[in-house]
């Protein structure tokens, strides 16, 4: 969706256009008294003064911070002097005012253009502010908001942007949007409403963008999109939603937008889908689907699908993997966490404008396929805790995009399409796919050969991680010329020799571990090293300034002094972390036994092997 189609820069020219027409004047105008007063009570419900507001009742409230008026006269109102000043905007939003809304916001009758978000308001929403008669904006997100909302709302029948998300709202949502024609904007997400969709909202006509993302609303997912004729955008995701995948979605035809992610559904994507010609993102992760093939042999005929994204779906399903699926239009594509079965699909290779693959945490295998280089576009490769051998493909070494990102060929997307899950940061939400740190992840596979030194040439690469696979040979110094590298994950390889010194001229490296491999000497000084645990390097022969100790100049370097007191301290420290893996290996091999089998399938005898590689017990 370009900026000329955004529903979001229609609203900004209609409010630049307000602006336009109440700033010329707002110099020589004095304050409405009533206005003036109304505004000095409601910062007495504030519990701090508000910035740049005189406390006493003579002061022009038209000069006051946050408020903008207007003259009488351009208002066509006959109740005062031209001069007069009529309270038209007033946004004090991100100032950290708490307290609550006072019933005198009620008084500010020619209000068109309330703001007060990113605050720490609470208690409910006072009845007078849903008596506003020309109110057009009313942004009350992120504060502390609570109670029902109201079927007063209603009653604001020229409104045209609604905003309470991230509120504590509950109960149901009114049935009470039936007069509010000119309604294109309602977010309401990260509240506590319950019950259904209420039939007057999901039957406007003017409505652009629904998002009632993160509440807990309930029974079968039901729009009118014969109806809502003007629809762009539809965020139900995060509910608790059963019953049928909608069928008519297709019939809401300007709909580009769609986020049903976290619900639970009986039936999988509907035929009707394949009619879907406007639909730009789809997001129906973690949704109990079954039936992958079928699903994609839909969704192909989705002529202008660019984002899509069907993680936690298809368990222990086989993802078909023939060329005769086409998705011409696909930058994004996101089918993790699903145990899927098969190898790297032939029809990917025909996503010659793809951006963001993820295909993490599945069972594929084989290997990965040489084409995967010829993506000119691909920025973020995540294909960590699958089953893939052979060699890494060379040709991934000279991906366009990770040489020199090109932001040009991104288009911004306010669609929260992707929920990221990794052991050190929990959970992680990307509103925007640009703002995917570029990435090549590789761990958690049975791959080997060496590293390439070409990997150098991926100089717009933050975050690199080859961890939990078969790699031998020395680590490049040419890593060093990946200058934007963040993460450097090698750990639990085969890898020998020691650590380059030229990796401390990598100032934005955060996280480092080159764990469980067989690399010695010395641990490189300098740059962000001094500020890596020894959990980084341990389980290899590598010495530092600390624990252990490099040897001093009397010991050749790469010798062991056998009668060294240090070395002594080590080898017995060695010999009970031996002798305690030992019994935990042993305790684990009685479970395994028990089990058969491990979660992901793989053999108990299996796994326990390739421990010992690990660790070098089996050495």
């Amino acid at each position: 969706m370009g900026v000329r189609d955004s529903p979001w820069a229609a609203l900004a020219v209609a409010w630049l256009f307000l602006q336009a027409q109440v700033l010329h004047s707002q110099e020589d105008l004095v304050c409405n008294s009533s206005d003036s007063k109304a505004l000095l009570d409601l910062m007495s419900n504030f519990e701090s003064p508000i910035e740049g507001w005189e406390l006493n009742a003579t002061a022009n409230c038209c000069n006051w911070l946050g408020v903008v008026c207007d003259s009488s006269s351009s208002l066509g109102l006959s109740d005062g002097p031209s001069s007069s000043g009529r309270v038209v905007e007033l946004v004090l939003a991100s100032k950290m005012h708490a307290g609550n809304l006072s019933d005198s916001i009620g008084k500010l009758d020619q209000l068109r253009f309330l703001n007060l978000s990113h605050n720490l308001l609470e208690s409910t929403l006072p009845e007078s502010l849903l008596h506003l008669p020309n109110l057009q904006v009313l942004d009350l997100s992120h504060n502390e908001f609570s109670g029902p909302l109201g079927s007063g709302i209603g009653n604001l029948t020229e409104l045209i942007r609604l905003d309470i998300s991230a509120n504590e709202f509950s109960g149901l949502i009114p049935d009470a949007f039936q007069n509010m024609k000119k309604l294109q904007f309602f977010i309401a997400q990260a509240n506590g409403f319950a019950g259904s969709i209420p039939s007057s909202l999901s039957n406007l006509p003017s409505l652009k963008f629904l998002n009632l993302n993160n509440n807990s609303l309930t029974g079968t997912m039901v729009l009118n999109c014969s109806a809502m004729s003007s629809l762009v955008s539809l965020d139900l995701g995060s509910n608790n939603f059963r019953g049928p995948f909608p069928e008519d979605l297709p019939n809401c035809q300007k709909l580009q937008s769609v986020n049903l992610a976290r619900n639970k559904f009986t039936t999988p994507i509907p035929q009707s889908f394949r009619n879907f010609s406007s639909l730009a993102y789809l997001s129906i992760s973690n949704s109990s689907l079954s039936n992958v093939s079928s699903a994609l042999r839909i969704l192909q005929h989705c002529s202008n699908l660019t984002v899509l994204a069907l993680t936690l779906n298809y368990f222990d399903e086989e993802l078909p993997g023939d060329a005769s699926l086409s998705f011409p239009k696909l930058k994004v594509l996101i089918m993790a966490n699903s145990r899927l079965r098969g190898s790297m699909p032939q029809w990917l290779r025909g996503c010659t404008r793809l951006q963001l693959l993820d295909l993490s945490w599945n069972r594929l295998g084989g290997t990965i396929p040489s084409w995967i280089g010829d993506f000119q576009s691909l920025f973020y490769l995540d294909l960590q805790m699958n089953s893939f051998v052979g060699e890494i493909p060379k040709e991934i070494t000279g991906l366009p995009a990770l040489i020199h990102r090109n932001m040009s060929i991104m288009e911004p997307s306010d669609f929260p399409f992707f929920w990221k899950k990794n052991k050190t940061s929990g959970v992680l939400q990307y509103a925007q796919f640009t703002s995917f740190p570029s990435t090549v992840d590789l761990g958690g596979n049975s791959l080997n050969g060496s590293i390439w030194p070409e990997f150098g040439n991926l100089k717009d690469v933050r975050i690199f991680v080859l961890s939990n696979n078969f790699l031998s040979g020395s680590i490049p110094d040419n890593l060093s010329e990946m200058t934007d590298l963040e993460t450097l994950n090698l750990s639990y390889n085969n890898l020998s020799g020691s650590i380059p010194s030229s990796l401390a001229r990598l100032n934005f490296l955060s996280r480092f571990s080159v764990a469980y491999n067989n690399l010695s000497g010395p641990v490189p000084r300098g740059g962000q090293f001094s500020t890596f645990p020894n959990s980084s390097f341990e389980g290899n022969n590598l010495c530092r300034d600390h624990a252990p100790p490099c040897p001093t100049s009397q010991s050749q370097p790469g010798l062991t002094n056998h009668g060294d007191d240090n070395y002594g301290s080590v080898h017995h420290a060695m010999s009970d972390i031996n002798l305690g893996m030992t019994i935990g290996l042993a305790f684990g091999m009685a479970i395994g036994i028990a089990l058969g089998t491990t979660r992901t399938g793989d053999s108990c005898l299996h796994v326990i092997i390739r421990f010992c590689d690990r660790v070098k017990l089996c050495r």
